[in-house]
């Protein structure tokens, strides 16, 4: 269940949010790591993680981007979508 956030003219923080989910604490850590290794191959420099070794609400920062990876209880208790208003989102295919 991903669902990305344009943030440009809405936010100076970023221009995209992205927000995840994984299945358990080690599914949400393996998605961090490997899209924070993505992240640094397409050029968005230092990549700063936070919520790690927990995994319970991981956060990457690369700058222009910034992904969200939750456990799902946790990302229903937080409900960031509902923050950022959702008809700002669109959900994407996980499949593609």
């Amino acid at each position: 269940d991903i669902v990305l956030i344009d943030l440009r003219g809405k936010s100076p923080m970023a221009d995209a949010m992205i927000i995840a989910s994984g299945r358990s604490h080690r599914h949400v850590g393996a998605l961090a790591d490997h899209l924070q290794r993505l992240m640094k191959e397409k050029g968005l420099g230092k990549v700063k993680v936070s919520g790690l070794p927990h995994c319970d609400w991981v956060l990457l920062d690369g700058g222009d981007v910034i992904v969200h990876l939750f456990r799902p209880e946790v990302r229903t208790f937080y409900n960031i979508e509902k923050i950022w208003s959702v008809d700002s989102g669109h959900r994407v295919d996980s499949r593609a």
